[in-house]
This record gives C-alpha cells, structure tokens and sequence, in this order.
C-alpha cells in the first residue's frame, strides 16, 4: 500500500501541520502476488492445498441473504428431484449438493459391502477433503491437521487417508488448475463481501446512536452558565440508541446567523446504502444466474419480472439439468446406479427433451 503525504510549515499560532494522505490503488484479480499462487498448487508431501482457504469460502456462505438464497434454491431443486436409493440417502445427498455449489468441490465416500460392493455413499465435507500428491487415497483434514489445534474437537483424528478409490470428487471446473474446483459464483465475492459490510456499517451506525451529525454553532452569548449547561446536556441527549431527537433552541434577542446548524456529513443521505445493497446483490445474482422472482425479491417497477413459472422452467432447464447430468459421473466412478433422479415429478422441461 503506498502513502504519500504533502506537508506545510507550521504558523506561527503553532497550529498542526496540513496533511494529505493518498492509500493505494485497487487490487485487481490479477494481482502479481495473488496471480502466482493461483497456478501452483502447492503440497506438503501428502497432500495438495487448495487454491483457496476452504475455511474461509465456508463463511462466505452466510456472507449476504441473496447469496445463500441462491444456492439453497438450486439445493432445493436438486433435492426435490433425487430418488434415495440403497446406496445413497437424500441427506447424504443434499450435503454433497451444497458442498459442491458453495465450495466447487463435492466429495462422496464409497464404504464398502461385506460382499465387496458399495453399501453406503457418505457425504465427506469439502472443507476438510484433500487431494493426495501420490495419487492414492484422498485426505481427511482436521482441525489440528491445519493447524488450528483451539478449535480441534474430542474424538476427532487430525488426519486419515481413505482407501485408494474410495472417493467421489466432483469440481467445478477451473481454468488455472485441475486438481480441485472452483465455485462458479466465485466472480462476485467481492460484491457478496461488499454487501455485508454496507449492513454492518449500517448496524454499527445505528447501535452508536450519534445520529446527530452536526455541529451547533452559537455565535450569540447565552444569558447565563446555565442556559449552557442546558444546550450541552441537550446535545448529549441525542447520542444513544434509537435517541432521533429533536432539540428547541431559544435565545431571546438573538441576532441573525447567531445560531446555526452546520452538517458535518449526514451518513443517512451520503453513504449510498440501498444503492450498494442493490448493486452488489444483482452482481451474485448474475453470477449465479438466478431469476429474482424465484428468490423472493420484490420488484422496484410496476411490470415487475414475469411469469415466474416460465422463469422457473427456462432456469430449470439451463441451470439444473446440466448440474444432475455432471453429479450423474458418480455413477460411472462406483459402477452402479447410487445416483438417481425423478425428473418426470417436473414434467417441463426434463433431461430427456
């Protein structure tokens, strides 16, 4: 971050010294430092890293209502169109959907049948899933394993490698490497994370309770120490949560301009609030190309969005289709048909169109 400061001599009242101050540019997606790590995967002889902290794309989950809205519709219409089967439950299988949406990777575990075939398809969590540099059995990470011994739980071990093959991994995939996904949203993080910290800043606002913003300038004399006291005790007044007051000023022969109310910067006016939100929500929106109507957003004009049954089929057809014929590769990894759906519950459109 570069600081460049302009200084002046100080006068003669001994007065600060003027100062301007200038903080670096934007970072862009490309940024040197970010742009190596980006194509090498880095390992620790074990396992590979991803190329993004799976800790912190599980916050993100819950880092705008638009966000988490979109992935839990896709979820929603996943779930509803799977079939459990022996294998593989809808819960399993629900895990396993939102993993893959929100993390770009989802991961299924093969645990074996004592006559050698698969009895059960677990959901093994993408945040703690590792590819291994040797070609064999995936990783399970946990909390000490990386590091974070405070957050480590009774019981669980810090690390444990699955049997080669024992693993379902499907990505989402991403041009700068091929040994984990990224997630298709991923575009608009920086307008997810924007949209939380306009509603933080908000909150914060509220909860200081200085919704004053001004400064009282008194030019006239009060008649007595005590009319001060008064104006001063007023003034405090107004600072505490939920206190908008109104304060009544009277000052009898006042002269013109005696009294004047002077803005400092009203924060309720200036900081763009409902134009960040909108603005950052139609960017997630946008990466994740979901219809606002499916959502529950209300629209701002009198046409509104539409039918929101053609909307759904056409996001149906051009969003989820494509989704349940890739998780179909599960299939095809365990040799038998633990995957299956029931698109005929959703008559138009279907996969087979």
């Amino acid at each position: 971050m570069t600081e460049q400061a302009l200084q002046t001599a100080p006068d003669q009242a001994g007065t600060t010294d003027p100062m301007a101050f200038s903080f670096g540019d934007a970072e862009s997606v490309i940024d040197r430092r970010e742009l190596s790590a980006y194509f090498e995967i880095w390992h620790n002889g074990k396992w590979f890293e991803p190329p993004l902290p799976m800790d912190k794309l599980t916050q993100t989950f819950n880092m705008a209502p638009h966000h988490r809205s979109a992935i839990a519709l896709k979820v929603n219409l996943l779930v509803g169109q799977h079939l459990p089967t022996a294998q593989l439950s809808t819960d399993d299988f629900e895990r396993f959907a939102l993993d893959f949406l929100q993390m770009g990777n989802g991961y299924g575990e093969g645990v074996p049948s004592r006559a050698g075939g698969i009895a059960r398809i677990r959901h093994a969590p993408a945040r703690h899933m590792r590819a291994p540099k040797d070609g064999e059995g995936y990783y399970f990470v946990g909390a000490q394993a990386l590091g974070d011994v405070g957050r480590m739980a009774g019981g669980i071990e810090p690390e444990h490698q699955f049997a080669p093959g024992a693993v379902f991994h499907l990505q989402q995939p991403d041009v700068a490497q091929e040994i984990y996904g990224l997630p298709e949203w991923l575009s608009a993080l920086q307008s997810g994370l924007l949209n939380e910290n306009a509603t933080l800043f908000r909150r914060r606002y509220y909860l200081n309770g200085a919704h004053a913003g001004f400064i009282l300038y008194v030019n006239d004399a009060f008649a007595d120490q005590q009319t001060a006291d008064q104006v001063k005790e007023a003034m405090k007044s107004t600072k505490g949560v939920g206190n908008f007051k109104n304060m009544f000023f009277y000052m009898p022969g006042g002269k013109k301009d005696g009294v004047q109310l002077i803005p400092v910067g009203d924060v309720a006016a200036k900081d763009e609030f409902a134009g960040v939100k909108n603005i950052s929500r139609d960017d997630m929106l946008a990466a994740h190309r979901v219809p606002p109507q499916l959502i529950g957003i209300i629209p701002q004009n009198n046409g509104g969005f539409g039918d929101v049954g053609k909307a759904l089929d056409t996001f149906y057809k051009i969003e989820i289709v494509p989704i349940i014929r890739r998780m179909l590769a599960m299939n095809e990894f365990f040799g038998r048909d633990v995957l299956r759906f029931d698109c005929l519950l959703y008559t138009s459109p279907s996969p087979r169109d």
